[in-house]
């Protein structure tokens, strides 16, 4: 008798049907089917690297808060070393210069003295228009060397120091040449600090080497003190004699002359004995001057 398989359930048969992946319940020991592969997951995209860190700068070396005002002082130092090179070295050499060809226009003892009241009377006058008598008793009276040295007499000056250690009467006699007194009446102030013979050296050396001798004393016979408030010898004739200096006798010359030491205390006329005397003597000496060409530096 032959067996009737069994019936398959429409419904099952349909189901497999329309599902083909649903599959039956397999046989025991039938293979699993493998499974359909599904889609392949994306791949993992690797992180970025992170950027490094850049390496921080060097250090940049600090300046000291100290060094401006280092380089302010030494630009303060330099400075004050150009102002003393001018006012030391430079500016004294352009005065000279300039006063080798034009009159000084007022000296430091002018000031002083008209402040003190004693007026001001300066007529600058050339050396053509000045009696050669005022050369002479100047050369006679004041330095005898004056065409001989170079500024300054060291026979003179060591006569004078010895002098002055002895100091009869409290007298000090002066040492300094007709270049110095010029040096000293034209430049700087009337005192006897080591400062001030210090300075007249330097101008003396100065005047010497830029004005030649008849400068020096044209300048001289102009700038001297001859009175209270009077300089030079145009000032000093008009203001004794009444008359230019051009026209000067060989007697109002020495007597001019015989006042320089003391201007203020004494007088060139009417004057008293030992102004008289010391006249005289400076009248004899000008005759050996003129005999022996001591003036001889000074003819135009």
């Amino acid at each position: 008798m032959n067996d009737i398989p069994p019936q398959i359930d429409e419904t099952e048969a349909e189901a497999e049907l329309a599902d083909p992946v649903v599959a039956r319940p397999l046989a025991m020991g039938a293979p699993e089917p493998e499974p359909e592969p599904g889609p392949e997951p994306e791949p993992e995209l690797e992180p970025e690297p992170e950027p490094e860190p850049e390496p921080p700068a060097e250090p940049v070396a600090s300046i000291p808060v100290s060094a401006p005002i280092r380089r302010r002082k030494s630009g303060l130092w330099g400075g004050l070393l150009l102002a003393l090179l001018f006012v030391g070295v430079i500016g004294p050499v352009l005065t000279t210069v300039a006063y080798r060809f034009i009159p000084p226009p007022v000296t430091m003892l002018m000031l002083l003295r008209a402040a003190q009241g004693h007026g001001l009377d300066y007529r600058w006058r050339g050396l053509d228009d000045i009696s050669p008598d005022m050369v002479q008793a100047a050369i006679a009276s004041e330095d005898s060397g004056f065409c001989r040295h170079h500024g300054f007499d060291f026979t003179a000056m060591q006569k004078a120091m010895a002098h002055n250690e002895r100091r009869p009467n409290g007298k000090i006699r002066g040492g300094s040449t007709i270049s110095q007194q010029t040096a000293k009446n034209v430049f700087l102030w009337p005192d006897r600090t080591y400062i001030r013979k210090g300075l007249e050296a330097y101008f003396t050396v100065l005047t010497e080497a830029l004005w030649g001798k008849r400068r020096i004393m044209e300048v001289y016979l102009n700038v001297v003190e001859m009175g209270p408030g009077i300089y030079g010898a145009e000032a000093a004739s008009q203001a004794y004699f009444g008359h230019s200096a051009r026209t000067l006798t060989r007697a109002e010359a020495d007597h001019l002359i015989a006042i320089l030491p003391s201007p203020l205390k004494w007088k060139a006329v009417n004057s008293g004995a030992y102004v008289q005397r010391r006249s005289a003597r400076i009248g004899a000496r000008m005759g050996i001057v003129k005999a022996d060409g001591l003036a001889g530096c000074v003819a135009g």
